[in-house]
């Protein structure tokens, strides 16, 4: 089934050290893209990251923004009581045998090496977090990209469908065309009194048959809508088989033009350019 390379996905997680967030933006591009913002506190994971999407997407300019933000409990200083306990001795002995000693502040007392300490978070376990957070986004972006694919795979099929009709109806007309041109050049022919060898008159049909005949470009048409059928159906990447695709059943429809000797088989040839158009507008998303 195709999937889209257009899609969006946010997921967001509170843990006792602070809040994780992260959100995926993908667009169509002709390979993949990937572009990271994040906190420097978790940059060492952009390998990690960048593997992940390498795994598990084929297309697609993927734009990746990771928040974080810590608790307050999570950066509150705390006090060294077994240094502060030290410190208010020292400063005991020194009020005894200095007692014109000024004693020094409270701020003063927390500025002491050792005496306050800031808590450290918990690194590894909020890296761990952060990858477990961004593999729920990347599912989620995987989801949306197969529902919008499955969206783009029906407008296909609806357009494929209508390129098979207009093949019919070409079809259907070929041997009524053929038997004009026939009768065209035989009346014209007549007009002018013109006498022609018999096997030049012959050699003449040939030619203006083979001119309206325009069967094998839509025996083409059929096996290219056939293929299109096919490779929707299948698992992985598409977007690129698609777009070559494209390109021949567009080639078979600029010969059907060339080849039109009547209003009809040329209003259908003009159809058949704007289906396929329409087709290739919708595969440029797909990846």
């Amino acid at each position: 089934m195709p999937h889209s390379m257009t899609a969006f996905a946010r997921t967001e997680r509170a843990a006792s050290f602070g809040t994780l967030q992260v959100e995926l933006r993908s667009v169509n591009q002709r390979y993949l893209d990937p572009h990271f913002r994040l906190p420097e506190t978790l940059r060492e994971l952009e390998p990690a990251l960048r593997e992940a999407l390498r795994t598990r997407l084929g297309r697609g300019k993927i734009e990746c923004q990771l928040r974080f933000e810590p608790t307050d409990s999570a950066q509150s200083p705390t006090v060294n009581g077994a240094r502060l306990a030290e410190l208010a001795e020292a400063l005991a002995t020194i009020a005894e045998r200095v007692p014109s000693a000024s004693a020094p502040t409270t701020l003063a007392l927390l500025d002491y090496p050792g005496v306050q300490e800031t808590r450290h978070l918990d690194q590894e376990a909020v890296q761990r977090e952060a990858l477990a957070l961004f593999d729920q986004a990347l599912d989620e972006l995987i989801a949306a990209r197969a529902r919008e694919g499955e969206k783009l795979g029906a407008l296909i099929r609806t357009r494929l469908d209508a390129v098979s009709e207009q093949v019919a109806q070409v079809r259907e007309l070929l041997p009524a065309i053929i038997e004009r041109q026939r009768r065209l050049l035989l009346e014209r022919l007549e007009s002018v009194k013109a006498e022609l060898d018999p096997q030049r008159l012959e050699a003449e049909l040939v030619l203006v048959a083979q001119k309206a005949d325009v069967d094998e470009e839509l025996d083409r048409l059929d096996a290219h809508v056939s293929e299109v059928r096919r490779q929707l159906e299948q698992e992985g990447p598409q977007g690129r088989r698609l777009d070559f695709l494209m390109q021949e059943l567009n080639r078979e429809a600029n010969t059907l033009s060339s080849k039109s000797v009547v209003t009809d088989t040329t209003r259908c040839a003009v159809e058949l350019k704007v289906l396929i158009e329409q087709m290739r507008e919708q595969i440029q998303n797909i990846e």
